[in-house]
């Protein structure tokens, strides 16, 4: 399963009733009885494409001590702790009791994302009491009646970004790194393959565009599988005439697309120009781990002058990656090359890094005590929560509410922290804003 939830509520609101409408099955007793849940009870839940496991717990009471509803709640307790979201459920027909309050405000209090559920919602029987679950502090309800399975669609939306991508339990050394070499003509990428490889397997020269074909060729370094892929060089699209060179360029394009990391080659003899850093920012654009290699450097002069330049240029030109690692050598004799292949593990082991979403909201605590977001329509734009929905590259979803958006110059700034914070140089990192809408108020 993929991700985990747990049900949790004041006893008789239909957390088992629910529970059983997501396993598909009659797994958990229900009964008009409060308490006929003591345990908590795991199931494989499905919601169409959606699979997760779900967490049935007791009714939460107000008790701390060894009774029975003591070690009930310490359950319930435990079944937080292991979920990645929670599902409050209350009673729409009965409204928000205070128990209700009382627990909101210690969901609250913890470190989980809450989806809010009414629950027994049949028809529109239960529209005034679905207002008063703003009370709550948890954000927009969902309606639901688990008895009757309404609402479910509501609760997939609801669920769909803690989906985390499945990964083969394989370790990392045991899967290919896709390594792609670009750069413009003549830079250097065979001649860099070649000393990497320890072979004269590429044909080199010093005639620009000897390389035509993308050339894929399997290797290993320090036990890490390696797939390297030299490209044909790719010239400003002005430049490119002949239709075999317009093959060869989108095949380029094409193996970028493919890659996990990308070594973009640079010629120091014409230092960093506009087209390294188009290639650069493509890059950037398809979801790819960066490096930067200085080739010919044995042939500069003034070497810090020259970095200094070209770390410039990529702070100007390409902002949304910060620390992109640079890495000067000499395909030819090898100098420096030893530096190269560490990075890209480095910035391989970044693009797939996943962060825990307790770590990430006491994070998003802090950022927004430091700045809080904008104003929209008078009033603050309110972000509830987040998570890390994917990584490769790492991607997450922030929850908020729906009174407007969030502009682009917030979302910069919390990219960047992100970045500075959890040490994620060289790698896209994007966040998707989510606003939940509230069904009952007419636009």
């Amino acid at each position: 399963m993929s991700f985990t939830v747990a049900i949790i509520g004041r006893p008789n609101v239909g957390k088992s009733t629910l529970f059983n409408r997501l396993v598909g099955k009659r797994l958990a007793l229900v009964d008009d009885t409060p308490g006929v849940t003591r345990d908590r009870r795991e199931g494989e839940a499905r919601i169409g494409s959606l699979k997760f496991k779900v967490i049935d717990t007791a009714g939460l009471e107000e008790a701390f001590d060894d009774s029975l509803e003591g070690r009930m709640r310490r359950q319930t307790e435990m079944a937080l702790e292991e979920a990645d979201v929670a599902l409050m459920i209350f009673d729409a027909r009965a409204g928000v009791t205070p128990m209700d309050k009382h627990f909101a405000g210690w969901l609250r209090k913890t470190e989980k994302p809450v989806i809010l559920c009414a629950n027994k919602c049949e028809g529109r029987i239960a529209e005034t009491e679905m207002m008063e679950a703003y009370s709550l502090g948890l954000g927009d309800p969902i309606a639901l009646s688990a008895e009757h399975g309404e609402g479910i669609g509501e609760l997939f939306d609801a669920l769909l970004p803690f989906e985390v991508e499945q990964v083969p339990d394989v370790a990392a050394k045991d899967r290919p790194l896709a390594l792609a070499i670009v750069g413009r003509p003549n830079a250097g990428k065979s001649t860099l393959v070649n000393h990497l490889i320890g072979e004269e397997r590429l044909l080199t020269g010093p005639e620009a565009g000897v390389t035509r074909d993308s050339i894929s060729v399997e290797w290993e370094f320090e036990g890490q599988k390696i797939k390297l892929v030299d490209t044909a060089g790719i010239r400003r699209r002005s430049r490119v005439q002949k239709k075999l060179e317009k093959l060869s360029v989108a095949d380029s394009l094409r193996v970028i697309k493919l890659a996990e990391v990308v070594v973009l080659v640079i010629d120091a003899d014409v230092s960093f120009e506009k087209q390294d850093l188009t290639i650069a920012a493509h890059v950037i654009e398809e979801g790819r781990g960066l490096v930067v290699a200085v080739n010919k450097w044995d042939t500069v002069r003034d070497r810090n002058a020259m970095l200094q330049h070209i770390r410039d240029k990529l702070q100007i030109s390409l902002p949304q990656v910060r620390g992109v690692p640079v890495v000067t050598l000499s395909a030819l004799t090898g100098r420096g090359l030893e530096k190269l292949l560490p990075q890209v593990i480095r910035v391989y082991e970044l693009w797939n890094k996943r962060i825990s979403t307790s770590q990430l909201n006491r994070w998003l605590e802090h950022m927004l005590e430091k700045h809080p977001p904008p104003m929209a329509k008078g009033r603050r734009l309110k972000v509830r929560y987040i998570t890390q929905v994917k990584s490769r590259p790492p991607t997450f979803s922030l929850f908020m509410s729906s009174r407007g958006e969030l502009p682009e110059s917030y979302l910069r700034y919390l990219i960047n922290g992100l970045r500075e914070d959890f040490d994620m140089p060289a790698v896209p990192i994007r966040i998707a804003t989510r606003t939940g809408k509230n069904p009952y108020v007419k636009e």
